[in-house]
């Protein structure tokens, strides 16, 4: 029998992703991965894996599902949320903390905290076929992942190991800052001659929200209308991850991980590489500033931002092994009553 998770609730939006299918996009495949990369390769790190081995990204809302193996390792991060195992061992696990589970176990990730996406990590990896290269899902186009699709109820997610050996759990060693209120770092361009100057200047004053018509396309904003100086058509040129497409309603979308590879409204704005992940991680309704920073900035910050994710994954230390009180647990079964004297 094939060890796998089987899913008993699929959540919002649950996809298979790794780094992502680089190389296409002169062909026309979106490089898809995961929207928030530190996130996937933490929780790799965490349970084993090499860095970009397939994980489970979710969305909004997480998945639950029931253990068809002899034993897992999973860690789940990118978020503030926790795993809830149920059972007679039943216990929160949090974020950034790997836990052992074994057959018929069932498990939840009960919210993702503050926000938008996580990452869910198995010890071996998931047995996908690579698709150009890539276990990344792109759902548009039925490309990677289990079918090309989001995961639904029923879906077994096949596993390359159907055992992982007892031994001490992992954590991070220092805390995870999902930088959810800092700004968005943008380098302006490449069209930024097609917009007024005081558009530039609302742009990088104004305060956006992330819109609910937000998706692993791309990130809506409602906030203060752009007004272009050349007009919202241009001959379609090259997209990236990042891209701030402002078209005739002078609302900006910033695009993401599944974003077509060509377009032709003019960009205002390219997010930096560097703050990609926090940008995906905010929720809709989360408001967000712009500033503006030099391509050599924008490059010293990836550097930056790269040896950090190193140190990070090279201090992983033991996780306690005595869990701490879950007081939300023990209401939720009315475990509490009685009175305790203190002298």
């Amino acid at each position: 029998m094939t060890a796998s998770l089987v899913v008993i609730s699929p959540g919002l939006h649950t996809t298979v992703q790794d780094l992502g299918r680089c190389g296409f996009q002169d062909v026309g495949v979106p490089i898809s991965g995961a929207l928030d990369r530190i996130g996937l390769q933490l929780a790799n790190a965490l349970v084993g894996n090499a860095r970009d081995a397939p994980a489970l990204e979710m969305l909004l809302q997480g998945p639950s599902f029931m253990v068809a193996a002899d034993a897992v390792r999973i860690a789940l991060a990118g978020c503030n949320g926790c795993i809830e195992v149920d059972g007679e061992q039943a216990r929160r696990v949090p974020a950034g903390t790997s836990v052992r589970l074994t057959r018929g176990e069932t498990f939840r990730v009960t919210h993702l905290g503050d926000s938008a996406c996580a990452c869910l990590a198995i010890e071996g990896g998931i047995d996908v076929a690579p698709c150009m290269g890539s276990a990344s899902t792109y759902v548009r186009g039925r490309i990677g992942g289990i079918g090309g699709m989001q995961l639904r109820a029923g879906t077994h997610v096949p596993l390359k190991q159907s055992s992982v050996p007892r031994r001490p759990e992992s954590t991070l060693g220092q805390p995870f800052d999902l930088a959810l209120d800092a700004p968005v770092r943008v380098v302006l361009g490449p069209q930024a001659d097609y917009f007024t100057e005081a558009a530039i200047a609302t742009f990088l004053a104004a305060e956006y929200v992330v819109s609910a018509q937000s998706d692993r396309m791309g990130f809506r904003l409602d906030g203060p209308v752009l007004q272009h100086a050349k007009g919202y058509n241009i001959v379609s040129d090259g997209i990236v991850a990042g891209s701030i497409q402002v078209p005739g309603s002078g609302v900006p979308i910033v695009l993401m991980a599944d974003a077509q590879t060509t377009g032709g409204y003019p960009k205002i704005a390219t997010v930096i590489s560097a703050d990609i992940p926090a940008l995906g991680r905010r929720r809709p309704g989360r408001k967000l500033r712009f500033t503006a920073v030099s391509v050599p900035e924008a490059e010293d910050l990836r550097r930056a931002q790269e040896a950090t994710l190193r140190r990070m994954m090279g201090s992983l230390r033991v996780a306690d092994s005595q869990a701490p009180i879950d007081t939300a647990t023990l209401l939720a079964h009315n475990l509490i009553s009685g009175m305790v004297a203190i002298r």
